[in-house]
Formats: C-alpha cells, sequence, structure tokens
C-alpha cells in the first residue's frame, strides 16, 4: 500500500467534505509587494450552487429605527433582522466605494462550534460591512461586533480584508450554544484573530484555517477576540501558556483533507509567485506539507514574492492546476485523452476497498465568479478602486475591469441574469460555460484557443487603464463639485460596461468559432487569415480535416485494458 492510501485511510475518507460546500482561494498582495503600489485581493466563489453574476448595492440612507433582514447567502435562507445604520457605502461585489476589500474561504473548523441560532453568516457579514466601513481596522471591530451582538451563523471562516494601504487575514469561528435556563445562548458571537500582512509581503489561504501563535505583545499588527484563548481552554481544545496557543491548531486542527485538498493551494501560489521558493527555502521542502505526509512542516503564513506582483500576475495563479509540479493533473490516465486537469467531484473515490483521491488545484469547475480587487491609494476613491471581474472558471474565463464608482453593473453580469437553473442567452456566465464544458472535453486543443483570447483581452485593458484613469481625473478635476462626480461616475459606468459586454460579444462568437472548429473531434484547417478552407471545389465544404487523436498515455491504458479485442495485426 503506498504512502498517499495509507494516510487517507488512517484519516478518514470523509476528510474532504467539509470543503466542498464553499472551497474558495483568496491571494492577497501588500502595496509594497505590487508593482504599482496597489493593494491587491485575489477571491474564488467556488460552489457547485452559486450563479456568476456582480452584486451590486448603492449607497443608502435610511429612517432612524429601519430593521435590515438577513438572509444567508450560500442558501438564501432567512436568518432574522438587525438594526440598520442610517448612511451606507455603495458596494460592488467584493469592494466598496472606499476601496475597502473583504473576501473568504470557509475552513469548517470544530463542527460543535456551530450556532444554529445565530443571525450573522459569514456572507451577509462580508457584504454589510462593506457598506459600513471604510478601512480595513474599521471592518474587523464592526465584523466582531456585528457577531457579538447578534450570533455568528457560519462554520469558520478566513476573511481578507484590505484597503488603500493595509492587508489583514482575520479568521472567526462561532462559539457553539449552551444555553440557560430562559434558552438564553450563553455563547452567542465568536472567537477570532486578525494579522496585519507585513507591506512587502502576500499571503493566501484556501479552506484551512492558517494563522497559528499571535503576538499578544504587538497590538498594532494584531486583534483578537478576548476570549480566543480562554474559550478554547474551557472547550479543551488547548493546555498551555498563551505564547504557545495556536489558533489553527485549537479551532481547525489539520487532517489529510485540509493539507492536500487546501494547504496545497496555498503551497502552490507561493511556489508561483515565489519563483520556486518559499520564504529562504526551496518550495519543494514544503511538498511533503502540501501532499499531506507532513503535517509538522507547516508553510508560513507570510512570504516575499520573488518579484513585484501585478493584477495579470495574480490572476494567472487563479489559474493553476499544479501543472509542473507532483499533483499536476493533465499527466496521468485521469485527464484523459486530452490531458484535461479536472476531476469531477466528489473527491475521492474507492476502487478495491482502498480510498484514493481527485486533486483539487486552485482552478476548479465549479467557480461561481472570481475577481482581483485592486484597491489604488494616490487616485481619489471615485476612480481609484477596480473589481476586476470573471465568472465559472478561472482557466477558462476572462477578467473584466469594473470601477467601484458606477452607477450600475454591466448587463451581461447583472444580478437576476439568469440563474443556474435558468439559461440567459445574455449571460456571460452562461456563454463562459458552455466554452468551458466543451473545453473540458478537448482541452489539449480547446483551452490554448481560449486562453489567448483571455490572455490578449486582459493585457489590453490592464494597459488601456492608465489612460481611462487619466481621462477620468481630468474630468473630475482638483476640486471637484457634485457635477464633477456624477460626470465621471457616468464615465466610468461607459467604459466598464462597454468592456464587459464586448467580452460578452467576443466569447459569443468563440462559441461559435470552436465549435465549427473542432465538432466531432475533427479540427478544421484555417486559412492564414483564420477563416477556414474549404475543399477547393465548394466554399461549402470543407478541406479534409486533421485527426490527431488521443494521447499516447491513454492509448497505452486502453491496450491494457482491452488489447486483446481492439488488436488490428
Amino acid at each position: 500500500m503506498n504512502k498517499i492510501v495509507k494516510l487517507i485511510l488512517c484519516m478518514g475518507a470523509g476528510c474532504f467534505l467539509a470543503t466542498e460546500s464553499m472551497a474558495c482561494t483568496n491571494v492577497l498582495i501588500t502595496k509594497g509587494a505590487s508593482k504599482d503600489g496597489s493593494v491587491l485581493i485575489s477571491y474564488s466563489a467556488d460552489s457547485h450552487q452559486l450563479y456568476g453574476e456582480l452584486y451590486f448595492s448603492p449607497a443608502g440612507i435610511f429612517k432612524k429605527g429601519s430593521l435590515l433582514p438577513i438572509t444567508e447567502w450560500d442558501t438564501g435562507r432567512y436568518l432574522g433582522e438587525i438594526a440598520q445604520v442610517r448612511r451606507t457605502y455603495q458596494t460592488v461585489g467584493n469592494m466598496n466605494e472606499h476601496q475597502l476589500i473583504i473576501t473568504e474561504t470557509t475552513f469548517g473548523g470544530r463542527p460543535e462550534l456551530y450556532d444554529p441560532e445565530g443571525i450573522m453568516d459569514y456572507g451577509s457579514l462580508i457584504y454589510i460591512t462593506l457598506q459600513r466601513a471604510r478601512t480595513a481596522r474599521e471592518a474587523i471591530a464592526i465584523m466582531a461586533s456585528l457577531v457579538e451582538k447578534y450570533g455568528y451563523a457560519s462554520s469558520g471562516e478566513s476573511f481578507s480584508i484590505g484597503d488603500k494601504d493595509e492587508v489583514w487575514i482575520m479568521e472567526m469561528i462561532g462559539k457553539g450554544s449552551k444555553t440557560d435556563a430562559d434558552g438564553n445562548n450563553l455563547r452567542k458571537g465568536a472567537v477570532w484573530v486578525a494579522a496585519r500582512v507585513p507591506d512587502g509581503y502576500i499571503c493566501a489561504h484556501a479552506n484551512q484555517a492558517r494563522i497559528t501563535n499571535i503576538d499578544f505583545k504587538d497590538k498594532e499588527n494584531w486583534m483578537y477576540s478576548k476570549d480566543v484563548v480562554d474559550f478554547a481552554r474551557e472547550m479543551g481544545y488547548f493546555e498551555g501558556t498563551d505564547e504557545e496557543f495556536s489558533f489553527a491548531d485549537a479551532y481547525a486542527p489539520l487532517n489529510f483533507g485540509a493539507l492536500r485538498g487546501c494547504e496545497a493551494r496555498v503551497w502552490s501560489a507561493f511556489n508561483i509567485l515565489g519563483g520556486g521558493m518559499i520564504g529562504d527555502r526551496d518550495a519543494d521542502e514544503y511538498l511533503d506539507f502540501a501532499m499531506g505526509y507532513n503535517p509538522d512542516n507547516r508553510l508560513p503564513l507570510f512570504i516575499r514574492p520573488a518579484s513585484k506582483v501585478g493584477v495579470k500576475d495574480i490572476a494567472d495563479v487563479m489559474r493553476d492546476h499544479y501543472e509542473g509540479t507532483p499533483m499536476d493533473m493533465t499527466v496521468d490516465i485521469g485527464a484523459g485523452g486530452h490531458h484535461t486537469p479536472y476531476r469531477w467531484r466528489p473527491m475521492d473515490f474507492e476502487v478495491d476497498g482502498k480510498t484514493y483521491l481527485n486533486e483539487r488545484a486552485i482552478a476548479t469547475q465549479q467557480t461561481g465568479f472570481w475577481i482581483v480587487c485592486q484597491s489604488r491609494g494616490w487616485i481619489p476613491d471615485e476612480i481609484g478602486g477596480i473589481i476586476w471581474f470573471g465568472v465559472d472558471d478561472a482557466a477558462t474565463s476572462c477578467l473584466t475591469p469594473v470601477y467601484t464608482s458606477v452607477n450600475a453593473v454591466p448587463e451581461c453580469i447583472r444580478t437576476g441574469n439568469g440563474s443556474l437553473i435558468e439559461y440567459s442567452p445574455t449571460s456571460l456566465f452562461w456563454v463562459t460555460n458552455r466554452i468551458a464544458n466543451f473545453a473540458y472535453m478537448l482541452y489539449d486543443r480547446v483551452a490554448p484557443e481560449v486562453r489567448a483570447l483571455a490572455d490578449a483581452r486582459e493585457n489590453a485593458e490592464i494597459g488601456r487603464i492608465p489612460a481611462i484613469d487619466a481621462e477620468a481625473v481630468r474630468i473630475l478635476g482638483d476640486k471637484p463639485k457634485e457635477e464633477d462626480i456624477a460626470a465621471v461616475r457616468e464615465f466610468l459606468t461607459e467604459y466598464s460596461s462597454n468592456t464587459a459586454q464586448d467580452l460578452f460579444k467576443a466569447y459569443s462568437d468563440m462559441d461559435i468559432y470552436l465549435l465549427l472548429k473542432y465538432m466531432d473531434g475533427n479540427i478544421k484547417k484555417q486559412n492564414p487569415d483564420g477563416s477556414f478552407m474549404d475543399n477547393g471545389n465548394s466554399d461549402r465544404i470543407p478541406a479534409s480535416p486533421d485527426q490527431p487523436g488521443y494521447s499516447d498515455k491513454w492509448k497505452e491504458a486502453v491496450v491494457r485494458d482491452a488489447g486483446e479485442v481492439l488488436l488490428s495485426e
């Protein structure tokens, strides 16, 4: 029995299940680690039940005593009501008008700490806090106060929180339920810790709690609930001094699934952005941790990147399938005849009484939407915030820039334009899915063409942004009046909408082109100008197509399985 099978059997086949409901990935880049001084945070919202659309909430003013109904983001289940604030800020996706960013990954943690009576689920916590906070530190304080007052309705969560100057990672888990004689929950609230990512460094998290020891003396760079250690002692999760306490070990102990299904993605992001180094060690020295063999060989929480990181760099990290590593999904027979880096769920399977795994890479088929949020402190808030927004699998989709001061989001990514059970011919999510699902069948042929289109468009828009910024700054002026602000918002709305709708048109054209070129396993020949070559007699009949067949590994596997039946000589 090989090492990986032994570990799965030892740890338990169910270890992957907790990561599957909302299995997301975040990469956090401080302004000192970015190419242009931006704060950058990426997020893939990965769920088999999440539709790709860009949420939009305009700023509002509310009467005193107003109540805000809370529905659980994952399920739409009504949870209760909370007090509304007098004024809310505009939010576009996971950013607000002050360039604040909040994203997440779910780590689950100890199941007994879920509070069934809590009102604030993690999704509502994100989007309500974006409506109320200007800075990362303010956001942390508001999130902590909301769960303390109303209870926390989710399992363990890691949050990425960034503003124009700082980036923080915050980890939170509830306290479960313990009622008094009147049925009141004596444990309402959550335990949490937040660490500031040092400037010049990067961080990542992917469905596993990552903060271990807390520097209780450093009040500038650490925040935490007052009972974060005492509650762990009360529950029997920890014995020892405060200095020995580890949040992750107490509230979300590592198992094989947390390592191979979650921390491996962090390892991959660090490996790429660290240029093969993680801190002062070769990235391969941490492979035994990422692959689940050595939980004691922990990855660092923060690293310095090998070079400064830009929007395109972090976007491409989100497209990773472990290529070139021992976990590369394109090289084994599971990749089929076309080197497909995908494995359908569930994440484990049994053969002859032994349990095996399906890898979980950063790029995955069940993504609802994915983003790179860009906060730029040197530009006024009306211009500085950009959410680079994509739908479905990052590897086969393209990001489009939307400024956070827009008056409305583009039609093709507007909330309500389709759903997972309602096809919309005007939805970017649906045309992107059509392309992705075609690519999964013929990955080595189709995916490179889709990636070339995405690369060209993303690079072009990154190149256009300085000119758009400059024109917006000109419109806004040095001492902007209300009409100037309105004019710049209209200008950026038009740019964001036209760019997104042009992407929708390009993907719609690509959808048709791919079907024409690759239908039935053939590859139609093309002329130098890209048009399809005819047979020389009729412009309605194509030239004899290429038929390259399957990968060698696939052929060898078929021969081993059925060679005696298929042998033709």
